[in-house]
């Protein structure tokens, strides 16, 4: 390798680097305080303001990244919970309540992002985790569980836009954290559920 290109990939290493420790230290600093100020950001992150400025030119810039990064933990959380295993209704319940965790570790990321990232592409950020969602939908459509009078894609809509809904009454104290996974996963279920009659 040239002196050239080797230089080249060292940037490229530390650059990747920044961005990581930057994207880390802003979650933590955006869950302890939602106000915090960039300055702030790059101290917790050790690096400089100009670094910081480099990557991320503005608060909306880092708080997409910071979003993009939750979300692949949310797909990674997922992911483990095999949700191509056993009958859709179940690995629908389990999808619901994996959702709440790791959304509920997130959820002042969504109070942020409230009137600074457009919804649509706060939307664009979970199409991974929203993927996931319509392929346990699609199985228990198919296995006669889930209805099908209904276009899958607004039953994954309803499924995204209530998850985020349950997170805001949590956070306004409406309904107690410790009741939406159980809440959730009813709701859903009935609105999803088959009619066998």
């Amino acid at each position: 390798m040239s002196p050239s290109k080797a230089a080249g990939t060292k940037r490229r290493a530390d650059a990747e680097r920044s961005i990581a420790a930057i994207v880390t230290a802003a979650l933590d600093c955006f869950r302890k305080d939602p106000g915090v100020s960039l300055t702030a950001v790059a101290s917790a992150a050790g690096v400089s303001r100009v670094t910081l400025y480099t990557h991320f030119p503005s608060r909306e810039t880092l708080l997409d990244a910071v979003l993009e990064h939750s979300v692949e933990r949310a797909d990674s959380a997922l992911a483990a919970q095999r949700l191509d295993e056993g009958h859709a209704e179940e690995a629908f319940s389990r999808l619901v309540r994996s959702s709440w965790d790791v959304l509920e570790q997130h959820v002042f990321l969504l109070s942020i992002a409230e009137g600074t990232v457009p919804a649509a592409q706060l939307r664009k950020h979970h199409a991974k985790v929203l993927g996931r969602v319509e392929a346990v939908l699609k199985r228990g459509q198919e296995e006669g569980v889930f209805r099908t009078d209904l276009p899958t894609n607004w039953l994954v809509t309803t499924f995204y836009s209530l998850l985020h809904a349950a997170a805001l009454e949590g956070e306004h104290r409406h309904l107690k954290k410790k009741d939406i996974p159980w809440i959730l996963d009813r709701t859903l279920t009935s609105i999803l559920r088959a009619d066998t009659t």
